[in-house]
């Protein structure tokens, strides 16, 4: 690999794998993904191997490549951390939350070691105590552990208001902010805006409370109609549009969880805010004029964070 950017994957199971997919063929980065083979056997090196084949057709430079170990990983400039179990059918994000941290805490500690300026994207559920692990695993500031859930869960909250309106999810400014549980993220509707206007103008006030709840619950249906896997196309592009932002320097505004310092009223919990991303990682972050409602809501899903924080072992 040559002076191309690098972008590391790890854990190469579907999501990894559809990260992997949609940004080599950006063409921008070189990816490499890594996996346990104790969990993944060669699995992510075939993922790997049959994407450079595509590149025969699709006309892509870039290359990716698949390792067991962090040699090849190192001076990587975005480290996106896929790794973990994934949620069952009727299973809470939660539940997953010391198995979970086990794995995170060992692979950041070792991406960290690989590529000590890399910007590290947390994936794992329960996300945002799991950024907690990231950071105190990393020793890296905040501006280079970011938490991908409010990307997400705003890439559902805007499909599900396009497919309400009839409007092109093009001109939906609409964003999910707090935590990312079925229970503690805010799709915000007092900001948001279609083609400039509230929601109010095209929806009542029952089809918005609806859009918000089908929101909170995106995860659950998807994994309820998939049974066998959780989602991975909407995560993986909501991932590859963080990790654009950061490598090509876009200072694009997306919600992402970071360890707030104030935001919302809220200190040293890792909440979804919104945050400029570009080159290093989150430059700013922003307080969105919320009502009082939402931000009571934001700041509960900062107080639920807490909580799951203490019962990290």
């Amino acid at each position: 690999m040559g002076t191309r950017k690098k972008v590391t994957v790890i854990g190469g199971g579907a999501t990894g794998g559809a990260i992997a997919q949609r940004m080599v063929e950006k063409g921008i980065a070189d990816v490499v993904i890594q996996d346990d083979p104790q969990f993944a056997q060669t699995l992510h090196h075939g993922k790997a191997l049959d994407m450079m084949q595509s590149a025969s057709w699709l006309g892509f430079e870039t290359k990716v490549t698949g390792t067991d170990g962090w040699d090849e990983t190192a001076n990587s400039d975005v480290i996106v951390c896929t790794a973990g179990a994934p949620r069952k059918p009727g299973m809470s994000r939660e539940e997953l939350l010391n198995t979970n941290a086990d794995i995170v805490r060992a692979k950041v500690k070792d991406a960290a070691k690989a590529s000590p300026n890399a910007v590290i994207i947390i994936f794992a559920n329960p996300m945002d105590a799991m950024c907690h692990v990231a950071l105190e695993a990393s020793g890296f500031p905040r501006e280079r552990i970011i938490g991908q859930g409010g990307a997400l869960d705003t890439a559902r909250y805007r499909a599900f208001l396009s497919m309400e309106t009839g409007v092109s999810v093009r001109d939906v400014h609409a964003y999910v902010l707090g935590g990312h549980t079925d229970t503690t993220m805010v799709p915000v509707t007092s900001q948001a805006r279609i083609g400039g206007l509230p929601l109010t103008s095209f929806l009542s006030q029952e089809k918005i409370d609806a859009v918000v709840a089908r929101t909170m619950r995106g995860g659950a249906e998807i994994t309820e109609l998939m049974k066998i896997s959780s989602a991975y196309y909407a995560p993986s592009a909501a991932t590859v549009e963080m990790v654009e932002a950061i490598l090509l320097d876009q200072d694009r505004l997306i919600p992402s969880a970071v360890l707030c310092k104030g935001e919302h009223g809220i200190r040293d919990v890792v909440c979804g805010v919104m945050c400029q991303l570009g080159a290093g990682g989150i430059k700013r972050t922003l307080e969105t004029p919320v009502s009082d409602d939402e931000a009571g809501r934001i700041r509960a899903a900062a107080e639920a964070t807490k909580n799951l924080v203490a019962l990290l072992k």
